[in-house]
């Protein structure tokens, strides 16, 4: 193969059976437990890249289900996103998340950055409350609860806050371990159609792991859930700051 064709064909790895397609990447239905949890201030500036600001102590759990999504199939996913500022704008910055996916793992990496790593969440309705869970290997780490479709919330109020900017620390070694790429990415989730909203009385439990820290943001007072439904496409990303400039 010429190099001009290797070039040509340089999308994804490996270069003959790439993990991954070529986008736009659609997701139908996608279902949204998000359980906002009141948290450590000083914890959270320790973790949270400048130049993003944190200004509130709280922490979104999310347990996110994807059942029908272009290029990567039928996957669960959960993690931890943080309520950040960027220039005074609000937005938010994913710390972490943990899916059950190889095909959306490597894309998320490789393309926007995405803080993703291999492990076991669900959601599901279990009798009157859906129920997200994760397990990191055989270990249960995080337990979110909320009543089922309690009480309706605003949908254009709710799309709003879904179409906000959202940032990644995007890190890619170079082949002597050193940074190659550490750069500050900005995405939104694009042509929202929101389905549904719903708020409940919830609940959330975290456990200490080595590997799945979420329980390191420890949990102080439940602030908000919500329940969401939507088909929406997953934005490419705007690098807006690149650590390794001089």
């Amino acid at each position: 193969m010429s190099p001009d064709r290797v070039v040509s064909k340089a999308f994804a790895m490996p270069l003959t059976s790439p993990a991954f397609p070529m986008g736009p990447y659609k997701f139908y239905d996608r279902e949204f437990l998000i359980i906002t949890y009141r948290t450590d201030l000083d914890l959270l500036r320790e973790i949270v890249p400048e130049p993003l600001q944190v200004t509130d102590p709280y922490v979104h759990y999310e347990f996110i289900r994807m059942a029908d999504s272009t290029g990567f199939g039928d996957y669960t996913e959960s993690g931890q996103v943080i309520p950040v500022t960027y220039e005074g704008k609000p937005g938010s910055y994913t710390l972490a998340m943990y899916l059950d996916d190889h095909p959306p793992i490597a894309g998320g990496r490789e393309l926007w950055g995405f803080p993703k790593k291999l492990a076991k969440p669900t959601l599901h309705v279990d009798t009157d409350h859906l129920l997200g869970t994760l397990n990191y290997g055989s270990v249960r780490v995080a337990t979110g609860t909320m009543g089922y479709k309690h009480k309706e919330l605003d949908i254009a109020e709710q799309t709003k806050r879904m179409a906000a900017p959202n940032y990644l620390l995007k890190i890619i070694p170079h082949v002597d371990g050193s940074p190659r790429v550490c750069e500050l990415v900005r995405y939104y989730l694009e042509d929202i159609k929101l389905k549904g909203a719903w708020t409940g009385p919830a609940s959330l439990q975290l456990a200490h792991h080595a590997l799945a820290p979420v329980a390191d943001l420890p949990v102080l007072e439940i602030v908000e859930a919500r329940h969401l439904v939507a088909d929406l496409t997953l934005g490419l990303g705007t690098v807006v700051h690149d650590y390794l400039a001089r």
